[in-house]
Parts: structure tokens; C-alpha cells; sequence
């Protein structure tokens, strides 16, 4: 019987106690009672709303499961240990109110590690009620260079399936390892490598934050107080399980592993090192966390299940590296598959962040061949990277951050853009969009492309107003071609040295000082006797050097005594040895000019098109030298030679001021086969600026470039861009990205996905990465109207939808002075 004091004698209490006694009279008992009546409503509508948040429970999560979406991660090439702490701490966030846990639950996230004989998946399962990317965000915090995709979940097919659950051995306030020598998931990949063709390994790790009542076990453990559970057990009950206790103790000196609380007894006695661990571990924030694996197979029969037993056992055996304090210990489950299809959590065991982190992370060991790691890290461009406008080129859309496009002013491009990337790696649908955004916008361009398919995609899609502005230099086209007499110029000096250089240098393993000296005399020789209405071409060369009364003719009265006197020696050699000493010149000259297409377009006596005029008036000049029409030799000098005629024709803005020269731009496919002129390409690069001339100069590799001419690009081609090059071009031009991207970004660079450091308004910005926009479909028949507008001797007039003057057909052909031009924008 209670005492009067007892605190048990109360009306609940005396009713449970009458219901165990007789509950046939105590439930009688309720209709003549108003408390127990009181008493039976509100147990009816504790009822009524427990079951109603069960079934809303269940359709709020049925919802979560069917918007959710499992995120597939690429871990970076270099994963810092440490970020599988900072992801879960940031994470630690996604902890609901008191009121929505209450009704809803807190749903929980799932790590997945999924192993097929192709490799490993790592994944993470996101709930609709975590916002769309602050997951992400994590992820690239705490791992920077880590690739997202989100995937589609699907079931692998399976005839068979076996897995298991694992708890903890010991109570949950004991810590698991957490110090690794080596990454703790290597066990895991080294047992996963052993699938065979229709095998699929998955480890789920579902977890979710934990707070309030759950905490209680832990806290009470760092005080000394035994676990929540036992404190209703008498003082009697205690000193005898403590008495049982001591004594499995003797036999097991771990302790019980059914209760575990030996050592914690012991720690209430005075023993307070074994605390150490549990105050450490309670220190950290919490996670709920319930770890399941399955393997699963398509083979049927007693030795695939066999097989199956094992690599169970063996993928669950892999968790023990995590023994420490603590360890974990397998359960059956019934259904593997359905439970981690499900990834329904009802109440799971307490780990911290950095066991958590132990268990789930991404791969950091460097030797895991099965884990495919992640590309060129993502990111954004400062804000200050112009989008859009009348005066920027568009180079593509960011990869990272909001989505815009990214370009890069007229004005800066005068500081010159450096292209390099491997072969398909989206070189020339960049420079195929540059073209086209001056074209569009009414910017002289010169292109010079040695593979013809540049070119070509242009055609396809300039638009119609800009094809009388098109001359087009095409071995392939039958139609008329202009011409370009490449001795001609108004300084013969100047015409010479370049001519002489560009051969000097494509010919530099078969060139000597005697060939350059027979090839300078003759080009000067012929200058000298120009006649006005037969003007020397570079097809008069081999005339001069081999037909004696034509060599009279045209050095005779020299007025020059050096070219005199070389003529002089010349007549004084034999004819073997004449022969001889031009043989070098010859077999070069004659290759060259043996091509039809080189004399009607290089060799004419007229020209038909000026193009430093053709440049001013934002005319469009295309050089198409196919090696495989031409030659490689022949497409190198070609290209050379028309680029000499075009600088040469804009050097000549240095009589006109500054603010009246037109923005061109002059575009080297290959560039390394056409930067052959005999002055420093670091001089031109800077002149260039000076006249209002951009150059975009694209290659393959470094290898391509001499010493002097890679050192000249690196320091005055101030604009970079860069696709996926070789590892060895990526160690040494990282460092004009650094230290946004690394050498293994470069190199690790998808199709169309460059890397860029441009100029904005004179200064240097950080480096960024972009995709390039695919072309737009091409216009049918556009390539035949342009071709049937340009190549005609006389080019037809300048006609844009923003200007067109009558006197444009003469500013081609030299009649007049150029118009005024734009003003800066």
C-alpha cells in the first residue's frame, strides 16, 4: 500500500493499477468517473493525433522521396582530408525547428557508395526539404575541384541479393576511431574490386542532425550518470547489474558487450581517463546515423549465392577499421535492396562529425584506380567580365556561378588573345565565333587558316550583308581570285626583308647566308627596274637568275654599287657553278611557283585588292591554305606572305592619328606556321596595340613554338585562353592561371571547356573557366552567295546595314582616302 507521502499515489497511477489488477472492472469503472472519463479523452485524441502525424509522416515522406535527387560526385584530383569535417559541420544547419521535427521528422541524407566492375560511384542523396544547392555548396567548399552531376537512381538488376545492417557494439556514447594513417574507405575499394560482371556493391550511410532528447545518453555519460534508460532502475538493481558486470569484466575485459557500461561505472568511481573520449566525442555535434550494404548479382544457382555470402562478409569486415573505443557489428537484413531503395530511417546510433567523417568522405588516397576522379575544377569570372554589348566578342557562358555569358571588349583585345589547345578541343569554335562577331559588327578581319575547315564553317554562317566585304584567298575555288603582287609596295627595302625572312625561315635547315644574298639582290634588282606598266612579280625571280639576256637587261646601269658588284660576280661564275649556287633558291622558288593558284593570286602584275585599305574599311580578307591541297611548305609561305602584305599595309597608320584608326582584328590558325616575318614578333605584338590591331594567335602546343617566339606570346599576348593541353604544356603555363586553376585543370579540361585570364580595362583579372556556344546551324546556300560576291578582281563596295558609302569600291582598290572612322566606344 502507498504511504500518505508516496509521490506514486496518484489518480493515473491508481487506475493503471486497478487495470492490471482487474481490468474488466476498471474499464467499468471510466463510465461512472468523471476524471477517468476526462482521462480516457484525452487518451483517445493522444491517439487520434499520433496516428494522424503517422500518416501524414508517411505521405510527407513519400513526397520528400519522390523529389529528391542523388547528386554524383567526381572527387578532385587532390581531396584535403580535413573536408569531410568541414562539409558535415556546414551541414550541421539543416537541423528543422522543434515544431517541424515534431510533426515531419528530420529527413536524413545518404551517402552511397555503389561499385560495378566499371568502377565506383560516390553519391549523395538529397531530400526534396534541403533547398536545391546548398548541398552542392557544401560539397565544393569543403572539396574545391569536385564535379556534381545529378544522376538518375536507379535499382540495379539483380536475380539475388544479400546485406546487412551495422550497429554499435558498445553504448553510443563510446567514439569510434577517427585517427586513420591511411584513407579508412581503401579496405572498401580494395573489397569492391573483386565484382564480376553483373555484381553491384552499394554502402549507404544515412544520416541526419541530432538534437535535443536524443543528446540526453551522451551528455548524461560525460557527468558520470548512467544512460537515460536505466535511471528508473532501484539502487538495488544498479549495484547488482554493477556487481554482474564486474565480474564478465573478468572474462571479458572489454565489458558486456550486450550493456557496455562497465567502463563507465568505472569512470563514476574515480577512474576519470576512460571519460576522455566520451567528453570529446560530446563535444562535437551529432548525427543519427544508420549504416546498411547490399551486394547484389544477376548469376543464379547455389555458387552465386555462395559467392554473394562472401563478398559480404567480406564488404561488412571492411568496417572494422573503425574499431577503436567502439566498434560496429552486423545485423541481417531481410530485404537489402528494399531498405536502401527506401533510405527510411526511424532511429539510428550517435556518431560526431569526425567519426562521420571517417566513415563518409571522398576517396584521398591517391591509388584508388576504380574512382574516377573529377576534371578542371569550375570557376566563376569576376562580375566586372563584360557579358554582352556593341563592343564585346563573346567567348562563351560561365561554368560556375549565375549563368551569363562572358566576352571581352574590342579595346582589350588590342592587348592580344593567346588560343592553345589540343586537337578537338574547341579552338575553332572559338575563333569561328570571334570571326563572326566582327563580321556581324563591321570589323575588318584578316583569318589565315592552313586546314581549310575554319574557313569553310565561316561561310556557312556570315551573314548576308557582309558578303560584299569577303575577299577569299581558296586553292579550291575555280572562280576568279584576287591578286596580290607580293613585290610590290612603296619601300622596296621593306618588301624585300620580309620576303627574304619569311624564306630564311620556313627554309632554315636548307638556307645558307649565299642563298639569302642571291634572293635580296634579285628581289632589289627587280625593284629597281619596275616599270609602271609591267611591274615585277616573284615569278620574274627565275627569269632573272637563269636567262642570261634578260639578267642583262635588268642590271645593266645599276645604280646601286653593291648590287652592281654582286652582278659582277655573278657573270664571273661558270655555269656550274651559277648553277650550283642557286640550285638552293631554285628548287624552293619552282615548288613554289609551279602552283597555279600561287601565280594567279601572288605573282600578278596588278593588284587587285588592297588590304591595308581593305582593313580600313572593315573589309573581311579569308586565306584558306589547305596543306593538303597546297603543300605544307607552300601553305606556310602563302599564309606568311599575304600576312607580311597586311602588316606592311598597317604599319602605315602611324601617319594617321590615333583616334582615326579602324579596329581590326587578324586571326592565326596554326599561328606558328605564318609568324615567319623577319622582325621580333614581340615588336610587332606591341606595334600592333599602338595601330589599333588585335591578334589572335591559336596553336596546339608549346612544342610548336621556338624559344623566343613562345617567351614573345607569353609576355605581350596578354589575353589567354585555354583548352585541354598536355600535362607537360600545363606545368608551365599554369602559371598564368594561378592560383585559380592548377596543372591538372588544364590538363583536365572537357571538349569546348577552356580556362581564361583576360584584360578588363588595362589590368590583369583572375583566371576563370567557361564552355564555348556551339555554332549555329549553317544557312543553306550562304557559302555559294558569298563566293558568288567575292574573288572578282575589282571587289564590290562595302555595303552593311549600318553604312554604306558609294565610293567604298574605290577606298578597296586605293582611289580615295578612308572614311572617318567610329569613335571609341
Amino acid at each position: 500500500m502507498p504511504t500518505p507521502d508516496d509521490p506514486t499515489d496518484v489518480p493515473i497511477v491508481r487506475f493503471l493499477r486497478h487495470l492490471a489488477d482487474d481490468p474488466i472492472a476498471a474499464l467499468a469503472g471510466l463510465t461512472g468517473s468523471p476524471p477517468a472519463r476526462l482521462l480516457a479523452a484525452v487518451a483517445l485524441l493522444a491517439v487520434t493525433v499520433l496516428l494522424a502525424r503517422s500518416l501524414f509522416r508517411r505521405h510527407w515522406w513519400r513526397r520528400q522521396s519522390a523529389d529528391a535527387r542523388l547528386l554524383t560526385i567526381r572527387p578532385p584530383a587532390t581531396v584535403d582530408p580535413a573536408g569531410a569535417i568541414v562539409f558535415w559541420r556546414a551541414l550541421t544547419g539543416l537541423l528543422a525547428p522543434a515544431w517541424k521535427r515534431w510533426l515531419c521528422g528530420q529527413p536524413p541524407l545518404a551517402v552511397e557508395y555503389r561499385f560495378t566492375i566499371e568502377g565506383a560511384r560516390i553519391g549523395l542523396w538529397v531530400p526534396a526539404a534541403v533547398p536545391p544547392g546548398l548541398a552542392e555548396h557544401a560539397i565544393t567548399a569543403a572539396w574545391p575541384g569536385a564535379q556534381i552531376t545529378t544522376a538518375p537512381d536507379t535499382t540495379p538488376p539483380h536475380a539475388a541479393a544479400l546485406g546487412g545492417q551495422l550497429v554499435l557494439l558498445r553504448p553510443e556514447y563510446w567514439p569510434l576511431n577517427t585517427r586513420h594513417d591511411t584513407d579508412p574507405l581503401r579496405p572498401l575499394l580494395e573489397a569492391a574490386s573483386e565484382l564480376r560482371h553483373g555484381e553491384t556493391a552499394t554502402a549507404q550511410i544515412l544520416t541526419r542532425p541530432a538534437t535535443g532528447r536524443r543528446l540526453r545518453p551522451v551528455r548524461a555519460a560525460t557527468r558520470g550518470q548512467p544512460p537515460a534508460h536505466s535511471r528508473t532502475v532501484s539502487v538495488t538493481a544498479r549495484t547488482i547489474a554493477a556487481t554482474v558486470n564486474e565480474i564478465i569484466s573478468l572474462f571479458l575485459p572489454g565489458g558486456s558487450p550486450r550493456t557496455g557500461t562497465s567502463h563507465h561505472y568505472r569512470a563514476t568511481a574515480g577512474v576519470t581517463d576512460d571519460l576522455r573520449p566520451v567528453r570529446e566525442k560530446a563535444t562535437q555535434p551529432q548525427w543519427e546515423t544508420v549504416i546498411r550494404y547490399a551486394i547484389t548479382t544477376t548469376a543464379r544457382g547455389a555458387p552465386a549465392r555462395q559467392r554473394l555470402r562472401g563478398l559480404t562478409h567480406e564488404i561488412a569486415a571492411t568496417f572494422s577499421v573503425h574499431t577503436g573505443h567502439n566498434s560496429l557489428r552486423r545485423r541481417h537484413l531481410s530485404n537489402p535492396v528494399s531498405a536502401l531503395t527506401a533510405r527510411s530511417m526511424r532511429r539510428g546510433f550517435l556518431l560526431s562529425v569526425p567519426e562521420l567523417a571517417a566513415l563518409a568522405h571522398l576517396p584521398y588516397d591517391d591509388n584508388t584506380p576504380s574512382v574516377e576522379r573529377a576534371g578542371a575544377r569550375s570557376t566563376a569570372p569576376l562580375p566586372r567580365i563584360p557579358t554582352a554589348g556593341a563592343d564585346v566578342k563573346t567567348l562563351g557562358i560561365a561554368d560556375a556561378g549565375p549563368s551569363r555569358p562572358v566576352g571581352i571588349r574590342v579595346a582589350d583585345s588590342c592587348h592580344h588573345i593567346h588560343v592553345t589547345g589540343a586537337t578537338g578541343s574547341g579552338k575553332s569554335t572559338l575563333l569561328a565565333h570571334l570571326i563572326h562577331a566582327d563580321a556581324t559588327a563591321g570589323r575588318g578581319l584578316l583569318a589565315i587558316e592552313p586546314r581549310g575547315d575554319l574557313i569553310l564553317d565561316i561561310l556557312d554562317r556570315l551573314p548576308a550583308h557582309a558578303a560584299d566585304r569577303v575577299v577569299l584567298f581558296d586553292p579550291d575555288d575555280p572562280t576568279a581570285r584576287p591578286a596580290l603582287n607580293v613585290l610590290a609596295g612603296p619601300d622596296p627595302h621593306t618588301v624585300t626583308d620580309n620576303l627574304v625572312g619569311i624564306f630564311r625561315r620556313i627554309y632554315a635547315d636548307y638556307w645558307g647566308p649565299r642563298t639569302d644574298d642571291i634572293l635580296r639582290a634579285a628581289c632589289l634588282t627587280l625593284r629597281a627596274n619596275t616599270d609602271t606598266a609591267r611591274p615585277a612579280t616573284l615569278a620574274d625571280i627565275p627569269d632573272l637568275l637563269t636567262n642570261p639576256s634578260r639578267r642583262t637587261e635588268l642590271t645593266t646601269g645599276l645604280d646601286d654599287p653593291v648590287l652592281a658588284g654582286f652582278w659582277e660576280w655573278y657573270h664571273a661564275l661558270s655555269e656550274p657553278a651559277r648553277a650550283h649556287a642557286i640550285a638552293p633558291l631554285m628548287n624552293k622558288l619552282r615548288a613554289f611557283l609551279l602552283r597555279t593558284f600561287v601565280r594567279d593570286t601572288l605573282c600578278a602584275r596588278t593588284d587587285s585588292v588592297n588590304l591595308g585599305r581593305l582593313l580600313d574599311a572593315d573589309g573581311i580578307c579569308l586565306v584558306r591554305v589547305p596543306k593538303g591541297s597546297l603543300g605544307t611548305d607552300t601553305a606556310r609561305l602563302f599564309g606568311s606572305l599575304v600576312l607580311a602584305k597586311a602588316w606592311e599595309a598597317l604599319t602605315h597608320r602611324a601617319r594617321i592619328d590615333a583616334h582615326q584608326r579602324r579596329d581590326c582584328s587578324i586571326y592565326l590558325d596554326e599561328a606558328q606556321n605564318f609568324l615567319t616575318l623577319p622582325h621580333g614578333i614581340d615588336d610587332m605584338l606591341a606595334e600592333a596595340r599602338g595601330y589599333r590591331v588585335s591578334l589572335v594567335l591559336a596553336h596546339q602546343d608549346q612544342a610548336q613554338l621556338p624559344p623566343a617566339l613562345r617567351e614573345a606570346i607569353s609576355a605581350n599576348a596578354r589575353n589567354k585562353i585555354y583548352f585541354a593541353v598536355s600535362p607537360e604544356d600545363a606545368t608551365s603555363l599554369h602559371r598564368h592561371v594561378h592560383p585559380q586553376l592548377t596543372p591538372h585543370d588544364l590538363s583536365h579540361l572537357d571538349a569546348f571547356h577552356a580556362a581564361a585570364r583576360l584584360i578588363v580595362a588595362g589590368a590583369e583579372t583572375p583566371a576563370f573557366t567557361f564552355t564555348t556556344r556551339p555554332l549555329p546551324p549553317p544557312v543553306p546556300g550562304r557559302a555559294r552567295h558569298i563566293r558568288a560576291h567575292a574573288n572578282y578582281p575589282n571587289p564590290r563596295p562595302i555595303t552593311t546595314k549600318q553604312r554604306t558609302t558609294p565610293d567604298a569600291r574605290s577606298e578597296l582598290t586605293g582611289g580615295v582616302a578612308p572614311r572617318q572612322p567610329r569613335q571609341d566606344s
